[in-house]
């Protein structure tokens, strides 16, 4: 076998600006999505200590359907049904693998898959293992959803419709039109699926997410992930119990892979209580968003933020790296996003306010990115 193909696809991506680097973590946090800084939190912390002390193990030991199902991952399954107001909810190894057995599992043969375009990429893959096809509607835009639903049954197709949105987009920071989305989903009898990765923790009532209002509708699912604002790692899928048994019968990522570990429920457990009495935690955060608004977005002429990530799309791919490079060595932690991850000539920097930081760092790279951009 030769190394070749893969040293030259390498160098292209070096060639076009795009080869990735793992590096270290450095700087002030405004790249991750530890939103309420909740990732080191000691209540969090000592809810697992406590249960290492009581013996619970680190490993599951196999697969949920073999040995691995854990008390505790029973005990966060029903906590979360209760907290996000649903029938069921399932454990899983991450919001990827989240939408993976999603999208891979639940549309039918027949169905219809219509997805905003600009969905994360793990649904993207799950819709590609998927046995419905799929259509993709302009970003938000609830006409060009109705449209395409119209267009499949104006061509004879009798399966249900499946609308897929992420309610708060991590590189745009803009925010799905949901209650015009469920009206749309209420007329055509259609299932709503919501990816709730950057909205959980952060809004809603006790942090239930931006789908709060929707909860508990017979025809809603949604994907909460445990490792941004929960600060701990995981995803919860909620949604009607039907759907749930039917994932776990049929839902190949979640059959096949070993559970996760049983101190990780425990840790998800703590972080949904640590969340739902979290309201200064959010307020503090919006404190961080209107200071983001003066001193990052009004100079350099972008709208104020809806939410707690700050776009500042430069275009080119070679520009957004140069811009994070100049941020990084100012002792800013901002990472410079390129193709595929946003579409191209969409190249930008993905500010990401988090508790890590204070008013006074925003401040701060306000005035950097000034004089980086001048």
């Amino acid at each position: 076998m030769t190394a070749e193909p893969y040293r030259s696809q390498l160098a292209a991506l070096a060639q076009r600006g795009r080869l990735r680097h793992l590096s270290p973590r450095a700087g002030r946090d405004f790249a991750s999505n530890d939103y309420l800084g909740l990732a080191g939190d000691p209540m969090i912390a000592q809810a697992v200590v406590d249960a290492v002390a009581r013996g619970v193990p680190l490993g599951s030991g196999g697969s949920r359907l073999l040995r691995g199902n854990a008390p505790e991952h029973e005990g966060l399954e029903a906590k979360a049904a209760d907290f996000f107001r649903t029938q069921a909810a399932l454990f899983i190894a991450n919001g990827f693998v989240g939408n993976l057995a999603l999208f891979s599992t639940l549309p039918q043969r027949g169905d219809l898959i219509v997805a905003d375009e600009l969905i994360h990429a793990s649904a993207h893959d799950g819709i590609r293992m998927s046995k419905a096809p799929a259509m993709f509607a302009k970003h938000n835009d609830v006409q060009s959803f109705a449209d395409l639903i119209a267009a499949f049954r104006a061509e004879g197709g009798k399966g249900r419709i499946w609308i897929a949105v992420e309610t708060l987009y991590s590189m745009d920071g803009d925010m799905a039109p949901l209650a015009d989305l469920a009206k749309l989903a209420a007329t055509h009898d259609a299932m709503l699926l919501l990816d709730e990765a950057h909205g959980t923790g952060v809004f809603g009532p006790g942090g239930r997410g931006l789908s709060a209002g929707l909860d508990g509708l017979h025809n809603v699912i949604t994907l909460h992930t445990c490792g941004k604002a929960m600060g701990a790692e995981g995803a919860l899928i909620c949604g009607p119990r039907v759907m749930i048994d039917y994932l776990i019968n049929r839902a190949r990522a979640f059959i096949f892979s070993t559970a996760p570990s049983p101190l990780m429920a425990v840790a998800v457990s703590a972080a949904i209580d640590r969340i739902e009495d979290a309201s200064d935690l959010r307020d503090r955060l919006k404190t961080l968003r209107q200071d983001a608004a003066e001193a990052i977005c009004a100079p350099l002429g972008l709208p104020s933020p809806r939410s707690q990530i700050v776009p500042v799309i430069l275009g080119e791919d070679s520009r957004a790296m140069a811009a994070a490079a100049a941020l990084q060595e100012a002792g800013f932690d901002v990472r410079g996003i390129r193709p595929p991850t946003v579409p191209p000539g969409t190249s930008r920097l993905r500010v990401s306010l988090s508790l890590n930081v204070s008013r006074a760092d925003v401040a701060a790279l306000g005035r950097e990115l000034q004089r980086v951009m001048a």
